[in-house]
Order: structure tokens, then C-alpha cells, then sequence
């Protein structure tokens, strides 16, 4: 990204040389994100806590965290087991928090909910609109917040990635980071068999590419099924 911006700037004459190309990047260490390896009894373990539902979410549909805080009540449709990712959270030095479209244009997606993410968004609904009768709030917005302070205004991304670690460690999954749900998520999907592009579009990324860059380990070196594959034309030629 430096040589990227060095190079820009090189073109323009704002600087001499591009110092960048001078110098290879460093390796760095691959270490592989712990993820979750019992989500049903993760899924156990976490009823009943404030961070219930927005686990929930980034364990089964692997949204971002910024993501999963901005959502708002009308991009979810629980009849229809559909979320719609249109924003995202940014914290920001000069604005503070602020709402922004996703990243790429794969980021605004359609995913898919699974019966228990259903059931636990309901339920979810339900604490909040007791919580509003309490506070006598009146009517919930249909844009509001799923997930908000009392004031209904967002929740700070590094605050709720802290309360989580905390979490993660009382019930059993340390080092289990709020990124390592979107992992698990992935993780599943892998070895469930799902293909690789579906599981790019569900997971917001760019391209297939990026997915295969990130979670090639995951995937089984087996290749019997291409020798099957070509057992099977065969016979049928």
C-alpha cells in the first residue's frame, strides 16, 4: 500500500523516488485465527448474555463487526430469513463513529438466515421492545438499531471486541476473537462443501480470489471426487 502511494506520488513529482522498490516486504508469520470448535455448544453457553445476539449474527451469517452494528431493523427481514448489508461502522479520529456503504461492492449483499438465527433475532426483538415499554420510548423507529445504547445511538466496535474477549474467556473460548466468529462461520461453510463462490458472496469479499486466499488451508487436499468425476464421464461416454 506505501509503494502504491509512493509510486502515486513518484508519477505526480510530489516525490523524487519511490523508496519502496528499493526494499522487499518482509515475510510475516502466518498464524491461523482460532476459531470456534464447538458452536453448538458455544451457542449453549451464550443464552442468557448481553452479547447473545450480536454473536449470533457473526457466527452465522460471518458478517463483520462494523456491519453487524450498523444494522438497522429494516434491513432485516425475519419472515423472509433474509439480512441486507448496506452499511457498515467506522471509527473515526475527526468524526468519531460513523455509518459508511461496505468497502466494495460485494459488501452490499443479501445473506441467507439459518431457523436458529431466526429464533434468536426474535427473540432479540422481543427484549428490546419490552426494554422501550420500560423506558417508555415509544414505538421502536423501523430504522433503529439492532444493537444500541439506551440512547439508540451505536455501539463502539472496540468496546463490544473487548466485552467479547472477556466473554469469550468466562464461557470457555479463549482466544476466540469477534473476527473468529466470521471465521468459524467460513469454516463451516467449507467443510459443509458449499462452493467457494457462494461462500465469497456470502462472506462480502471482492472475489472468490480473496476467499481462496484466506481460507485455502481450510480446505481438504483430498481430490478423489475429480477422479470420480472423470470415472463417471467416462462411463457415460
Amino acid at each position: 500500500m506505501l509503494s502504491k502511494a509512493l509510486g502515486d506520488a513518484e508519477r505526480d513529482g510530489a516525490v523524487v523516488k519511490n523508496v519502496c522498490k528499493l526494499q522487499k516486504a518482509p515475510r510475516i508469520t502466518e498464524s491461523e485465527m482460532v476459531i470456534v470448535q464447538d458452536v453448538a455448544g458455544l451457542v449453549d453457553k451464550l443464552r442468557g448474555e448481553r452479547l447473545h445476539a450480536p454473536a449470533m449474527v457473526a457466527l452465522f451469517t460471518g458478517m463483520r463487526l462494523g456491519e453487524v452494528l450498523a444494522l438497522r431493523w429494516n434491513r432485516v427481514d425475519l419472515e423472509g430469513k433474509v439480512i441486507m448489508v448496506r452499511e457498515a461502522l467506522e471509527p473515526t479520529k475527526a468524526h468519531g463513529i460513523r455509518f459508511k456503504p461496505p468497502k466494495s461492492k460485494a459488501g452490499r449483499r443479501d445473506i441467507t438466515l439459518p431457523d436458529t438465527l431466526v429464533d434468536a433475532l426474535r427473540e432479540h426483538r422481543r427484549a428490546v421492545l419490552e426494554l422501550q415499554m420500560k423506558l417508555g420510548a415509544g414505538r421502536l423507529p423501523d430504522d433503529a438499531l439492532l444493537f444500541s445504547n439506551l440512547e439508540g445511538t451505536p455501539l463502539q466496535p472496540s468496546n463490544v471486541s473487548s466485552d467479547w474477549g472477556d466473554l469469550a474467556e468466562r464461557i470457555g473460548a479463549p482466544g476466540v476473537t469477534f473476527h473468529g466468529l466470521r471465521h468459524t462461520h467460513a469454516s463451516q461453510l467449507i467443510a459443509s462443501g458449499v462452493d467457494i463462490v457462494t461462500i465469497s458472496k456470502r462472506l462480502g469479499h471482492a472475489k472468490p480470489s480473496v476467499t481462496l486466499a484466506i481460507y485455502a488451508h481450510m480446505f481438504h487436499t483430498d481430490d478423489s471426487k475429480a477422479a470420480d468425476a472423470i470415472n463417471a464421464a467416462l462411463r457415460n461416454s
